[in-house]
């Protein structure tokens, strides 16, 4: 039984990197997973990500380009105010412009750059560098 399917599908990410695969199926899929790995990807961490549908929910098959050192979820899953992302990204990542924090807002599952770009908070999910 999976208590949190976010913090599997990204250990499996992560095991996978570590081990030097080329290609990842994540399963079960869904629509956190999704949007988490799309902006992964957006942020140049993930090659192509494609949906397969199955008769158990589906899979996700990535494309790895091996840029990923480490990657976990937050939690409990803080609301951060978007005055209060530098901190954050001081708590989690190893330097300044090094990783991304993914946090879901308002405006969807963004990165913190974006987020601080927008002037918009939300909760942090993940890190990933």
């Amino acid at each position: 039984m999976q208590m949190d399917p976010l913090a599997d599908a990204l250990n499996a990410l992560l095991n996978a990197e570590k081990t030097g695969k080329k290609t990842l199926t994540v399963k079960p899929a869904s629509k956190i997973i999704a949007n988490v790995f799309r902006t992964v990807q957006r942020a140049g961490y993930l090659g192509e990500l494609e949906y397969i549908e199955d008769h158990r929910g589906g899979m996700f098959e990535i494309q790895l380009l091996g840029r990923i050192n480490k990657c976990g979820v937050i939690k409990p899953r803080f609301p951060v105010k978007h005055d209060k992302l530098e901190d954050e990204e001081r708590k989690y990542l190893p330097a300044r412009g090094f990783g991304i924090l993914v946090m879901t807002t308002s405006e969807g599952v963004i990165t913190h750059d974006d987020a601080r770009e927008r002037g918009i908070g939300g909760r942090l999910l993940a890190y990933i560098y």
